[in-house]
């Protein structure tokens, strides 16, 4: 995500929700401020694709929802509003939401060199706040990597990193899925 610009006014939740219905281009909103969003690669966009037909395949029927990155979610405890490139809700609360989420219980990132500090940084610490997120998922551009960040019994955060050849389990959703069908199709670049 990038500042807006460097002026603009600091927005309530209700003026920017009130402002964003009637921008062309996304923005997120974290505690007053806006920030654009930025454009992604194709490998980004298929990755995200993969993972959400993934998840609303395995998830059918079940009563969850599956988002891609045009969902905005409200974290409720930071009084912000973000756009993950993949959310997933399965709490009875958000079952009527027309314009945000507030119970996700998975997210996930697909990463880019301009926003993966920002996504296992600030983003993380932000999504953290949120009481039902149970997995946070952080998949690579550049290979076959994905680091999954899950919630334990204690409520710490716990990290767990894959390769091409290993399973994710996400537990939040009752899946098992090879780290290969995430990146079905993608042809990383040669500088990769």
């Amino acid at each position: 995500m990038v500042a807006l610009q460097e002026h603009f006014p600091r927005l309530t939740p209700i003026e920017y929700l009130e402002w964003e219905e009637q921008q062309e281009f996304r923005h997120e909103y974290v505690d007053g401020e806006v920030y654009a969003m930025t454009g992604g690669t194709l490998n980004h966009s298929e990755i995200a694709g993969n993972f959400t037909a993934i998840l609303k395949n395995h998830l059918r029927g079940s009563g969850c929802k599956v988002f891609n990155s045009d969902a905005k979610v409200q974290i409720l405890e930071s009084n912000s509003y973000l756009y993950p490139d993949v959310s997933v809700t399965c709490d009875d609360r958000d079952r009527r939401a027309t314009k945000f989420i507030s119970y996700p219980c998975l997210i996930v990132e697909v990463l880019s060199p301009s926003t993966e500090a920002y996504d296992r940084g600030d983003k993380f610490a932000l999504y953290r706040r949120s009481i039902t997120l149970q997995d946070y998922v952080l998949v690579s551009t550049n290979a076959m990597r994905v680091d999954l960040y899950q919630r334990n019994e204690r409520g710490r955060w716990e990290i767990l990193s894959s390769d091409a050849g290993d399973t994710i389990e996400l537990p939040s959703v009752n899946l098992s899925v090879p780290v290969a069908q995430i990146y079905e199709d993608i042809v990383f670049s040669v500088e990769a």
